[in-house]
């Protein structure tokens, strides 16, 4: 039984110091939450006060936290969207220090200032969260050249504030979006769009 609860013990501190290598924000929160109930559990069951302590408060902050992650995650009022020229100097900046994490998903996406791309920034306060470079394609058609987020923000899905019905993408009247053939893991059909050969519908 002591050997048992051990492992409970040493798992739960295993689990907290993986939760300190996520990313994204919302996975942090979750990882968090299950490592601290299993503390709390290991400090019940030996019993160890503090460590039951320390469990239950790391589970309670976490549990908030989620609570708030989710109740902003379709707020459009906790995000910002900010219509930017395409040689913008932040936008230029912002796609220079995430040039690498940007070609995990768009391999062959290169930013060209000068074109007439439609640019938008999406903001949590004064953090930058996502960028989204759409080009009209006519006939109510955009090509979508870039649908980035940031890794903290990725599991909260800020694009739908782009792509959802009070989004500018709407207000512009499209209706179809073309990704690029080299996007990887497209999203969009949770936003409401059917997939139709390499276009998305709405």
């Amino acid at each position: 039984m002591a050997a048992w609860l051990e492992v409970v013990g040493w798992l739960g501190v295993a689990v907290l110091l993986l939760a300190l290598a996520q990313p994204q924000v919302l996975r942090l929160r979750v990882v968090s939450l299950v490592g601290g109930l299993l503390l709390a559990a290991y400090g019940a069951l030996r019993p160890v006060w503090p460590v039951l302590g320390l469990g239950v408060a790391l589970a309670l902050v976490n549990l908030w936290e989620l609570v708030q992650l989710k109740r902003v995650q379709h707020d459009a009022t906790a995000f910002e969207v900010l219509g930017v020229d395409g040689d913008d100097e932040y936008l230029r900046h912002v796609l220079r220090v995430h040039e690498a994490d940007i070609r995990q998903f768009n391999p062959e996406f290169v930013h060209d200032p000068f074109s007439d791309d439609i640019a938008y920034l999406i903001l949590k306060g004064d953090e930058t969260v996502g960028v989204v470079l759409i080009r009209d394609a006519g006939h109510r058609t955009a090509q979508l050249v870039l649908d980035y987020v940031t890794p903290r923000y990725r599991d909260v899905s800020p694009g739908e504030f782009i792509f959802g019905p009070d989004g500018p993408f709407r207000r512009r009247g499209y209706r179809r979006v073309l990704i690029p053939p080299d996007m990887v893991e497209p999203y969009y059909e949770r936003l409401g769009f059917r997939r139709d050969g390499d276009a998305f519908v709405l």
